[in-house]
């Protein structure tokens, strides 16, 4: 008992991205035919799942289910926007854990960044309607720029923080699993891997988060004074490939230059 108090991290930590949208679908065609706006008439929060989203998270969800019971979460934290409500529910469902033998909550925290006016623009849409925003992130930089309305990667982060002093207080010591956006896991990684700016935007540069890929980690008693959590898995999409299910990895909505 005293072990378990010293413990203030899970045991171990899952985070993912939701399944393909409806607007990653959305996007694609925007930006393919050279339109300056998104075709999608619902809000942001209220986008869904695509078919092959679903699928992704079904295939996500027997890869869980094939995990002993003791290893499978206890806790699904995700994002109140429609696409990871319903990624979450179909990887507990294809998984076979009944909503109801675990904690199943949805947390604002968790939601996508918030774009202000850029929302539903393209690249196109952005640089004809607003230049000199385009300007202004190019000054400031993308993980500092807040467009008017919307939020900074800092923004995001601040919230996380909060969001991790809930993790540790409510679930230590527990098996958790995250479900969330792009930026989510980008920012996620940012604070459990003590990064800077420099190597968070890195990240990103890099290539967009595969849509239900696992980032996890794992604790480690022996890591510090009283351990920490370690990386174990970074956008690991096993499950997906298994069952011969799609890849995608579309940015979300809007798809700002990478800088």
């Amino acid at each position: 008992m005293n072990e378990q108090l010293q413990q203030k991290w899970p045991q171990t930590l899952w985070i993912v991205r939701h399944g393909q949208s409806a607007g990653n679908v959305a996007r694609d065609k925007a930006e393919a035919a050279g339109l300056p706006l998104i075709d999608i008439a619902t809000r942001d929060v209220d986008v869904p799942l695509s078919a092959l989203g679903e699928q992704q998270a079904h295939a996500l969800g027997l890869w869980f289910g094939r995990m002993p019971a003791s290893q499978r979460p206890t806790a699904v934290l995700f994002s109140p926007y429609m696409r990871a409500h319903a990624t979450a529910r179909c990887v507990l469902d294809a998984a076979g854990i009944a909503r109801d033998t675990v904690t199943f909550i949805a947390d604002e925290r968790l939601r996508e960044k918030e774009f202000g006016i850029l929302d539903r623009l393209t690249r196109l849409g952005i640089t004809q309607k607003y230049p000199e925003l385009g300007e202004q992130r190019a000054h400031v930089g993308k993980f500092y720029f807040r467009p008017p309305g919307g939020e900074s990667w800092c923004d995001v982060i601040l919230r996380l923080r909060g969001m991790l002093d809930t993790i540790v207080r409510e679930y230590r010591g527990e098996r958790v699993l995250i479900v969330g956006h792009q930026v989510i896991v980008n920012c996620f990684r940012y604070l459990l891997e003590r990064m800077d700016e420099q190597q968070v935007l890195a990240l990103d540069r890099a290539g967009d988060i595969p849509n239900c890929s696992v980032t996890s980690y794992e604790f480690d008693p022996t890591r510090g004074r009283n351990g920490k959590l370690m990386p174990r898995l970074i956008n690991f999409v096993a499950p997906l490939q298994e069952t011969g299910t799609p890849i995608t990895a579309e940015p979300d909505v809007p798809a700002a230059p990478k800088s």
